[in-house]
């Protein structure tokens, strides 16, 4: 392993456009939060002589392509009203573009769904053609947008699967012309809805797949045209499993499953289907694997303790990311590419006070250069301390949560927001969150609390989630903020609830419910009417379909549970709000349809309540536009200020 000597902070290495923001003020502009990343997903060629990553353009992302020691100006990849989500390098010449939005499926319903689609565009950027655009299967594909495999050898191709209903439901993967964008079927009839995973050869066809269906799930593998079961598991959360792909040897398949009440990373034999456990945490699942870009073998895994860890499985890999994490000691530290001589990198570094930045590494030249922050405007002193904020819920639960500090303040009776992360099968983690930092920098104390039903600490915590809808979970909720007044950390006068998909539920949920409790409550995207949720999942997905049996899991069946959903739905319940309530929803979601807010809305009224309500033009679920989250912030910023700011 070769020492690695950081030089200055500088980008012409990659001959990039944008230099780190200086010092900033004591409070920068909303802009400074609220533009999308500078810089995400940056990616090398795998020769390593070309650079690639999604960048802002006036408030929209684009692919940008840059010759590594050159400083000629990136090649900008524009995408009309589609919004880039992923970039991957697929050989020296093309790199694949995956874009969606929210559009009509032709043959579906008349409701929007996201579509994504995939480019390939040349590394010079003279052509540029969609996919798979000689296949018609856009019905059972609103997403004909993965990469399942590349051939080193034949840089010509890529493999994509994609579904048809022959014989049922069926996996089908294609060989693609990176050229022409047309697809040829090499493989059909394998396993149905789940995912899979090929040997990173090219087309040998899938040597492992997941079938999933109603909390059970199988894992199979491929011996010629035939599929063997190796694993097989029943769930009442899912299926807990997930099929990652192939050991570095080529003789395992890795998987995620369910053990000892966690999730850890598998290794199963193909030869003899014995299954060893490859990495397990005592207290945290393990969120996903680490791939080679090139082989498509794994190489390592992913988890969230304080802060994100990468462990890897071999020897090289493990010395450079342990020189990595010695070199930035407080930081996350993960390589996110790599030439496929592996003597060229790109690394991120993040923290709760550090956004995430990129490094460009030669280990041959042995120096070290920053690329880019991806929020170039803020700097450590506009960012506040987070820490863990661990407390007991009322019937002696641990729930994990994190506090943000507002910089420069005592935690002593401030004004305070509780943010509730969305899913709610996801959690909140120690590291930067733009948006928890917009608030702590406007001078509010942030409580997040992984109430329980988030994901990543272990099942039975997940599990206790399940049906609790404003009942266990707003409870957990409730008593973070009363952990916070009780530690004189909060005002108990100025204390607004705030956040976004599920976590908008739970601030309609804390403003109807726990009404005493908020000064005033923000949802963007949020569910409030749970009957008509379910309703609406069934109207999309048909009775009986794996979404709706993944609703009725976690809300409550709408005719056995009625009363119970009823009681539970802010909307309601609407007559029992007494704060000012700020509901903010973007028009083209698909997972949480507008009508959702618009039902709160129109509830809130006619109970004579003070409701707002701000419709985000042109953007889903995920505010993906910069113009979106610069007016979402902007009129957060004005409601918290006017109801509990100082």
């Amino acid at each position: 392993m070769i020492a690695i000597r950081i030089r200055p902070a500088a980008i012409a290495a990659l001959a990039l456009a944008f230099l780190l923001g200086g010092l900033a003020a004591a409070k920068p502009p909303v802009e400074a939060f609220a533009n999308l990343p500078a810089m995400r997903s940056p990616g090398l060629s795998p020769d390593g002589t070309k650079f690639a990553a999604i960048q802002d353009m006036d408030g929209r992302p684009v692919v940008a392509i840059y010759t590594v020691g050159s400083s000629a100006a990136p090649i900008a990849l524009p995408s009309d009203d589609w919004v880039i989500r992923a970039i991957q390098w697929v050989s020296n010449d093309h790199i694949v573009v995956i874009a969606g939005k929210g559009a009509k499926v032709p043959g579906g319903s008349r409701h929007l769904w996201t579509v994504n689609r995939a480019v390939a565009a040349s590394a010079d950027g003279a052509t540029a053609v969609r996919l798979l655009n000689n296949i018609d299967m856009l019905r059972f594909n609103s997403s004909a947008a993965y990469v399942i495999d590349i051939a080193l050898n034949d840089p010509a191709h890529i493999y994509m699967p994609l579904y048809s209903e022959t014989r049922g439901i069926t996996l089908n993967i294609f060989e693609v012309d990176l050229a022409t964008g047309e697809g040829r079927r090499i493989a059909a009839g394998g396993p149905g809805p789940g995912n899979c995973g090929l040997d990173g050869q090219g087309p040998g066809g899938p040597r492992g797949a997941v079938k999933t269906r109603s909390g059970a799930g199988r894992t199979l593998v491929r011996d010629g045209d035939d599929w063997r079961e190796v694993a097989a598991v029943k769930a009442t959360v899912d299926s807990g499993l997930n099929v990652a792909g192939l050991t570095l040897d080529g003789t395992g398949l890795v998987r995620a499953a369910p053990s000892g009440g966690r999730y850890v990373l598998t290794r199963i034999d193909l030869a003899s289907g014995k299954e060893t456990v490859l990495l397990s945490d005592p207290r945290y699942d393990i969120d996903g694997t680490i791939e080679d870009p090139w082989t498509g073998r794994i190489v390592g895994a992913v988890y969230q303790a304080e802060g994100t860890r990468a462990v890897y499985f071999d020897p090289e890999r493990t010395g450079f990311q342990a020189t990595l994490e010695r070199s930035f000691p407080g930081l996350s530290v993960a390589e996110v590419s790599s030439s496929i001589d592996r003597t060229r990198f790109i690394v991120a570094l993040e923290g709760p006070r550090h956004p995430t930045s990129y490094l460009y590494i030669d280990r041959v030249a042995k120096v070290m250069n920053e690329v880019m922050s991806s929020y170039p405007g803020l700097t450590e002193d506009d960012l506040g301390e987070m820490k863990p904020y661990d407390y007991a819920a009322r019937d002696g639960l641990l729930i994990p949560a994190f506090i943000t500090l507002p910089p420069g303040k005592a935690p002593k009776n401030l004004p305070a927001i509780v943010m509730p992360h969305g899913g709610p099968d996801a959690r909140d983690s120690l590291g930067f969150d733009w948006w928890a930092q917009f608030m702590a920098n406007r001078g509010y104390v942030v409580l997040q609390p992984n109430y329980r039903g988030s994901s990543g600490y272990g099942r039975a915590f997940t599990e206790a989630g399940l049906q609790q809808w404003g009942l266990k979970m707003q409870d957990d909720i409730t008593d973070g903020v009363l952990k916070m007044i009780a530690d004189g950390i909060a005002d108990p006068e100025r204390i607004c609830i705030v956040g976004a998909s599920y976590g908008g539920y739970a601030t309609l949920a804390g403003a109807t419910l726990t009404p005493d409790l908020y000064a005033c409550a923000v949802s963007i995207a949020g569910v409030s009417d749970l009957p008509e949720m379910i309703k609406w999942e069934r109207t999309i997905h048909g009775r009986g379909s794996d979404v709706v049996d993944f609703w009725i899991s976690r809300i409550g069946s709408p005719t056995d549970d009625s009363e119970r959903l009823r009681a539970t739905s802010p909307a309601r319940q609407a007559a029992h709000a007494k704060c000012p309530i700020l509901l903010m929803h973007g028009e083209l979601d698909t997972t949480v349809p507008i009508r959702q807010s618009e039902l709160m809305v129109d509830a809130l009224a006619s109970a004579g309540k003070p409701v707002s309500f701000v419709k985000l033009e042109g953007d889903d679920h995920y505010l993906q536009l910069g113009s979106t989250r610069l007016q979402m912030l902007t009129a957060l910023e004005t409601f918290l200020d006017e109801h509990i700011g100082d």
